[in-house]
């Protein structure tokens, strides 16, 4: 559809359902009268209109940027009309935070580097012949001009999946080609995951997807954030006390299981069903403390105990702790990196080597599509080590968009347990607490065809296909070999360098 079509189309919908001749003071009172089903469309129609236009402005913010180059000095677009760069001049025209601003420079220049024009005083035919390759990211800007993307989940794709490597092996010859066809299928992945996922989650998952890919670049920013590790304490002027930490990967990741684990009532985490869980849960839903004072509280706690800590007065019976999950192929060959139950953070193989010596592992069985192999029906729930299974293979809630991760959630039985249905793996999936409340009592059902896909059926009897969480495809080469043949990666290169 083109652009201008695709506007006047939204526009006439806004006018159906606001009138011709609406004045902007009488906006709130004229929306107010809408029912709930007008009120989302139009919604729907107002953010479709502002995406379209978006494309215009992100375009003309990367010509903007192309012709205010330093080589241009004084000449350049933005400094002739006195500004010191293209983002200061966006940020004047649009009236944007200076972040935004330089968002949609970047996007406006990633743009314009899959769609590079001859200068003028090049001749048409030789640029033709030699313009430069496709860039990889040029499916993102397809993606974004054709309305699939918005320029915010452009940007948290482009930056979270960073530049490949760099072939240094002079045995493969077409090593820099291979880097740059799995940069492109995982744009291509994730640009399909955007029409559910939020910018947040879009960048988190390319930055996992990132790190597997090219694990030897990965192990460079993990070292230098572990060296920059840091613990400060002061006073102002005014004897108030302050802290600073700055943590490196593994400390993060454990300080926020701590106090996910403890807070997670607070946050709608899993309901319990053991009654002195339960009624640990309630007080602390009751507690008037913040959540933030209440993680003061806690960590002040575990800082003052130390390793005579009663765990379960402060967590329960679901004390915290980090799970890595490395995966082995049938000839003991390890992956290169792990990544963490929750949040699928990616760690170096260093790092889960390490951790095995400290505490031991669970071994799960899984096919090549990351589906668990161990079943059973010997309890009404599934049991700890099933829960595991689920956590590797779900990574967290399946529902289409929700980002919790897999401490959040509860097992939920496709076939109710009261009609004879199997406590399973393969019939078992997870949900957050909300999305499990809304399954239950909201006539929703979930199916599943064997080890297929998950099926998600609304009120309305549309069918919803439950994808695996992207990264977690990455770690099950087969689910992605399996639904995209076309897109199957060619081999690593032996040696990679980073740009």
């Amino acid at each position: 559809m083109a652009l201008f079509t695709e506007v006047d189309a939204q526009l006439k919908t806004l006018r159906a359902l606001l009138g011709d001749a609406v004045e902007p003071a009488d906006l709130a009172a004229t929306m107010s009268g809408l029912d709930d089903t007008h009120i989302v469309e139009a919604i729907t129609a107002a953010t479709a209109l502002i995406h379209g236009i978006e494309r215009i402005r992100v375009v003309g913010a990367g010509i903007t940027a192309a012709r205010s180059t330093r080589t241009a000095g004084q000449s350049g677009l933005a400094q002739s009309r006195g500004h010191r760069n293209t983002i200061s001049l966006v940020q004047e025209i649009t009236g944007a935070t200076k972040a935004e601003a330089a968002r949609q420079v970047r996007v406006g220049e990633a743009l314009l580097e899959q769609h590079a024009l001859p200068s003028e005083d090049v001749d048409p035919a030789s640029a033709a012949v030699s313009a430069a390759p496709e860039p990889w990211h040029a499916v993102l800007g397809a993606a974004l001009l054709g309305g699939r993307l918005t320029p915010a989940q452009h940007d948290a794709i482009r930056r979270g999946l960073g530049e490949p490597p760099v072939s240094l092996d002079p045995d493969a010859p077409d090593g820099e080609q291979a880097m740059h066809d799995l940069w492109a299928m995982a744009a291509e992945q994730l640009a399909a995951a955007a029409a559910h996922d939020s910018p947040e989650l879009l960048g988190s998952t390319a930055r996992a997807i990132r790190d597997q890919l090219d694990p030897e670049g990965a192990n460079r920013p993990f070292l230098e954030r572990h060296a920059q590790r840091s613990f400060r304490l002061w006073t102002d002027p005014e004897g108030g006390k302050h802290g600073r930490i700055d943590f490196d990967d593994e400390g993060y990741l454990w300080a926020a299981t701590i106090i996910d684990t403890a807070l997670r009532p607070r946050r709608g985490g899993p309901r319990f069903i053991d009654p002195d869980e339960k009624d640990r849960a309630q007080a602390l839903v009751d507690d008037p403390r913040t959540n933030d004072q209440l993680a003061y509280d806690l960590i002040m706690d575990v800082l003052l105990a130390g390793s005579v800590a009663d765990a379960e007065t402060v967590f329960g019976t679901r004390q915290a702790g980090v799970r890595l999950v490395r995966i082995v192929d049938d000839g003991n060959q390890h992956a290169p990196v792990a990544h963490s139950e929750d949040r699928l953070r990616v760690f170096p193989a260093a790092v889960a080597d390490q951790r095995l010596c400290d505490s031991g592992s669970v071994t799960v069985t899984i096919d090549a599509g990351g589906n668990p192999l161990d079943v059973g029906r010997e309890h009404r729930l599934f049991t700890s080590k099933q829960r595991v299974a689920l956590a590797v293979r779900d990574g967290g809630c399946r529902w289409t968009g929700c980002d919790r991760p897999a401490s959040y959630c509860e097992a939920h039985h496709i076939d109710p347990y009261s009609e004879g249905g199997r406590t399973d793996i393969d019939r078992g999936i997870l949900l957050c607490r909300f999305h499990h409340m809304q399954l239950h009592q909201g006539r929703w059902a979930i199916t599943r065809d064997g080890t297929g896909d998950f099926v998600l059926h609304d009120r309305s009897g549309v069918e919803h296909v439950l994808a695996p969480r992207t990264a977690l495809a990455y770690a099950w080469p087969g689910s992605i070999l399996r639904r995209n043949a076309s897109l199957r990666p060619p081999e690593r290169p032996a040696v990679i360098a980073r740009r």
